[in-house]
């Protein structure tokens, strides 16, 4: 389809005049076929890995948006775009402190007593946790020594 345009005819296609950034297309062909739009989709999919919700819960934030999808089409999008937005999201997260240490902290699970081992960067995030039913020091070596090649920049 030719419209007349200042410069001479020229051909409609707003896709390619508006995404002249090659990695867009190459995402547009990616989601070429599916019933929902881009932005459903990927809405979708960063809700499951975002904030660890279970495919059900999706379901109901979706439906709470308007948007009528069932859990098992979450799954499919999971299956086949999570690996994006995953690693997008791990590229995200704030990098752990050059120091950290462990953390003992005393908790009571359904009335017993557990002693759960953190390791804390130097800015406060949780880098790993470790939960025992008995205090061992072995363990919470073993555990320290994880945490070190772990993060092979932190030195405890």
């Amino acid at each position: 389809m030719f419209t007349s345009h200042p410069t001479g005819p020229c051909q409609v296609v707003d896709l390619v005049w508006c995404c002249q950034d090659w990695s867009f297309v190459a995402i547009a062909a990616r989601y070429k076929g599916y019933r929902y739009p881009i932005e459903v989709i990927g809405h979708a999919v960063w809700l499951y890995h975002r904030f660890a919700l279970s495919l059900r819960d999706v379901e109901e934030l979706m439906l709470a948006r308007g948007v009528a999808v069932t859990y098992e089409t979450i799954r499919s999008w999971c299956a086949k775009f999570g690996p994006d937005y995953a690693a997008r999201l791990r590229r995200r997260r704030p990098r752990p402190g050059d120091k950290w240490h462990l953390d003992e902290v005393f908790v009571k699970i359904n009335g017993t007593t557990h002693y759960l081992w953190r390791a804390v960067d130097q800015h406060g995030n949780v880098l790993d946790i470790l939960v025992q039913s008995r205090r061992d020091a072995v363990a919470a070596k073993r555990f320290s020594v994880s945490c070190s090649r772990v993060c092979d920049t932190c030195r405890g």
